[in-house]
């Protein structure tokens, strides 16, 4: 499992996001403060308050491909 923090600054962010998320077979949460939503989750996501970094949790031995594709909304 990997555990990092990511920013997602506009509408296109998410989507994108959503959509590389959606490649991948395994679970992946994100965390804002105490609510927890599935990231394969568009309406999930912006129910998050995106003004601030949201932890994200991929749950997988191998997750370094979907990592390498979203790093670039880590912060």
């Amino acid at each position: 499992m990997k555990t990092f923090n990511i920013m997602l600054r506009s509408i296109n962010d998410v989507k994108d996001f959503v959509n590389i998320a959606n490649r991948f077979d395994f679970d992946i949460d994100m965390t804002s403060g105490r609510y927890v939503v599935d990231a394969k989750s568009i309406m999930g996501i912006f129910s998050l308050d995106l003004s601030k970094s949201i932890k994200v949790e991929a749950h997988a031995d191998d997750d370094g491909k979907f990592y390498s594709e979203v790093k670039r909304f880590e912060v």
